[in-house]
């Protein structure tokens, strides 16, 4: 009796095991064209670039490069008067300005596009008439195309004839009209504010996401027992899409690090907004060093590999500190 018990009770755990291992096998039939695709369009190209990051490889001679080690990264020269002469990437005072100067654009920017995104968020999660044109009005600067907002904004922000400067000047904010994409003391301004034009409605559509799925429910006991909007903002509604909001922020830090296209189109060949990625264009495309521009975007990628693998483990840390409270 206790062998034919034991028995009965195996069978639905055999029955669970199995049908967990037919969609485990389900899974990987889907999920396999698209690590094929990976692997061909990512991993590939991602390998060769590290692979010439450690050749001293030109734009005209791709297979002709020889083998150079670390020399593209860090190497190191002695002179007779005693003197160490440093080179590679490590000790180039231009990457070390466009690591600078991609690290101000994104934390700026993506702080400014998670505080409006949130904000616009929540204006459009109330009630009011007209609220699916504002909607649809909303997501329109995310949908025009980078290159075609950064030649926008660069005429708007032109000196001679730019709007900007005409409705600066006649609000009396501006003295005299001023160069935005030229001078290197507001090129960069004006890259993060056309950056926080165009990106924040994507913080808005996933931060608004979250919203609609809180429970009507919870403001309405909120409501009833008096409590101040503001303290239910940050004691219901923040923890609850806190999720969503690390998702927005993790995509636009991402799209920040790497940020290249509105950088070349509204600010050529500045000093002051050279980010990462146009820093290694230039030496892999204008300089013809292929070699020492894919040592650049091989450390871009480990610096955006180690950020990515460091804020998910913090982001996990975060929300299973929320599901114990």
């Amino acid at each position: 009796m206790a062998i034919a018990a034991e028995s009965l009770m195996a069978a639905p755990e055999r029955g669970i095991s199995e049908l967990r291992r037919q969609r485990q096998r389900a899974a990987m039939r889907f999920l396999l064209p698209m690590i094929v695709a990976l692997l061909v369009v990512a991993a590939w190209p991602l390998m060769r670039t590290i692979y010439f990051s450690f050749t001293n490889t030109t734009l005209s001679n791709l297979d002709g490069g020889e083998w150079v080690g670390l020399g593209n990264y860090l190497n190191w020269r002695t002179l007779s008067s005693g003197r160490v002469i440093y080179r590679g990437v490590l000790a180039d005072p231009q990457w070390w300005n466009a690591v600078w100067n991609t690290v101000c654009f994104t934390v700026i920017s993506v702080s400014l596009e998670t505080v409006f995104g949130v904000v616009v968020a929540l204006v459009l999660n109330a009630e009011f008439r007209g609220r699916a044109l504002v909607r649809a009005a909303v997501l329109i600067p995310w949908a025009i195309p980078t290159i075609v907002s950064a030649k926008m904004w660069g005429w708007m922000l032109n000196d001679q004839f730019g709007i900007i400067n005409d409705m600066a000047l006649s609000l009396g904010l501006i003295s005299q009209k001023i160069a935005w994409t030229a001078n290197p003391d507001t090129a960069m301004a004006a890259v993060i504010m056309v950056d926080v034009w165009k990106t924040t409605p994507f913080v808005a559509l996933l931060t608004l996401a979250a919203l609609q799925t809180v429970p009507r429910e919870v403001y309405e006991a909120t409501r009833i027992d008096g409590i101040n909007p503001i303290k239910v903002f940050f004691r219901v509604t923040l923890p609850l899409i806190r999720p969503a909001i690390l998702v927005a922020v993790i995509f636009r830090t991402l799209d920040a690090l790497r940020m290249f296209d509105l950088v070349y189109v509204l600010t050529p060949n500045s000093a002051a907004t050279r980010t990462m990625s146009t820093l290694a264009r230039e030496n892999l495309i204008d300089f013809d060093k292929f070699g020492y521009g894919s040592a650049q975007s091989t450390l871009l990628f480990l610096i955006i590999a180690i950020f990515v693998v460091a804020y998910l483990k913090l982001g996990r840390l975060d929300l299973s500190g929320e599901a114990r409270r």
